[in-house]
């Protein structure tokens, strides 16, 4: 990769923090002036068992969660890096999208460590992080590709020509995919998460059982909806009675990952077709469903175009993926703050972004 300005020869160690919602993520990556970053260490904590009892994400608790682990989780991933803090050349952390008071948590506390060992610390985007996160996989790609961008918030498709070019090719203009899995199995009564629990109990159902619809499929452009999807479920699910069987439940799981799957693969290739590309990255917590990759894995082969994706354990939000982000941003030459030369005078202040648009991310910076 040309990196364009050199800013630090030595090699570059920056921690990510991610705090964006119900997972608490801490990374150390190692970035040379060009070359792949390398993952050194990291540590997730999952807030899935906590958040289970009220059905979805309690936002205040959520906060209070990531206060308490985020310290040791930075103790384990330098230790897995064989690392001090005092190692550290820049820290990363979430600015947006997110939760409010969970972004703040990262927030505060890069800054604080930041301002403590007098280096600089940046607020990183999300959807970034997810977006270059196959960079962190043993099969990274190459630029350009399009992206396909599928969690629990978001479902977009992007032309992404280098580090910090991407154009908006189609959104979501209602639920996202991710929220069509959890709400669906929130309908049939399969708890939270929802959507791996949907994903599971699909492996043993029908998909041709139940003719669900495919919203927007045939609509010319790259825009998705799938809260119709939602609604059509729900109805299904009232005409098998208050008890239906559990095949009934099953057929209903599988036909409604089919309905998604279909949709986000034959976008995909539409986009691929329009731009004129022939690399397709997957990312994002949907990314990790095995029916999608399977399907996608497949169409994409026919159409002779490589799909890449990170690995199973980074779909889910993550520190590496920060951490990833910003070394990969560093190297672009689109981070001058983090030029540890810097670090005397700098501007401390930070701020987040719980609703920030990836086409919008005109720059990296604490202003």
């Amino acid at each position: 990769m040309d990196c364009g300005v050199r800013l630090h020869l030595a090699p570059m160690y920056i921690l990510g923090i991610e705090s964006s919602c119900d997972e608490t993520g801490v990374a150390v990556v190692q970035a040379q002036a060009s070359g792949t970053p390398a993952l050194l260490g990291a540590a997730l904590y999952s807030q899935i068992a906590m958040h289970q009892d009220f059905g979805g994400v309690v936002p205040e608790l959520a906060s209070r969660d990531h206060i308490q682990r985020v310290l040791p989780l930075t103790e384990q991933a330098l230790g897995e890096a064989g690392l001090r803090l005092q190692d550290i050349d820049l820290i990363a952390f979430t600015r947006g999208p997110g939760l409010a008071g969970a972004l703040l948590v990262g927030a505060g506390v890069a800054s604080g460590m930041a301002m403590g060992l007098n280096i600089p610390s940046v607020g990183m985007h999300h959807l970034e992080g997810h977006l270059l996160s196959p960079f962190l996989s043993q099969d990274p790609p190459e630029f350009p590709f399009v992206a396909l961008l599928v969690s629990g918030g978001h479902s977009q498709l992007m032309r992404v020509d280098a580090v910090g070019q991407y154009v908006l090719l189609g959104e979501t203009i209602d639920d996202a995919a991710g929220e069509a899995f959890d709400k669906s199995a929130k309908v049939m009564g399969l708890g939270y998460p929802g959507g791996p629990a949907l994903a599971a109990l699909a492996e043993q159902g029908n998909a041709q059982a139940f003719a669900l619809p495919r919203p927007l499929l045939h609509s010319g452009n790259l825009d998705f909806s799938f809260a119709g999807l939602k609604t059509a479920v729900m109805v299904q699910h009232r005409k098998l009675g208050e008890q239906p069987t559990q095949q009934q439940l099953r057929d209903l799981a599988a036909s409604t990952q089919a309905a998604i799957v279909e949709v986000l693969v034959k976008k995909s290739l539409r986009a691929l077709k329009d731009s004129g590309l022939s690399r397709l990255v997957v990312a994002g917590g949907v990314g990790a469903n095995r029916a999608l990759r399977a399907q996608m894995n497949a169409a994409c082969a026919k159409v002779q175009a490589r799909v890449h994706y990170p690995e199973l354990h980074l779909c889910t939000d993550n520190g590496a993926m920060i951490a990833m982000a910003a070394a990969l941003r560093w190297q672009a030459g689109l981070m001058p703050q983090a030029q540890p030369a810097l670090a005397q005078g700098l501007d401390r202040s930070f701020h987040v972004r719980p609703r920030w648009p990836l086409d919008a991310i005109d720059s990296i910076s604490n202003q």
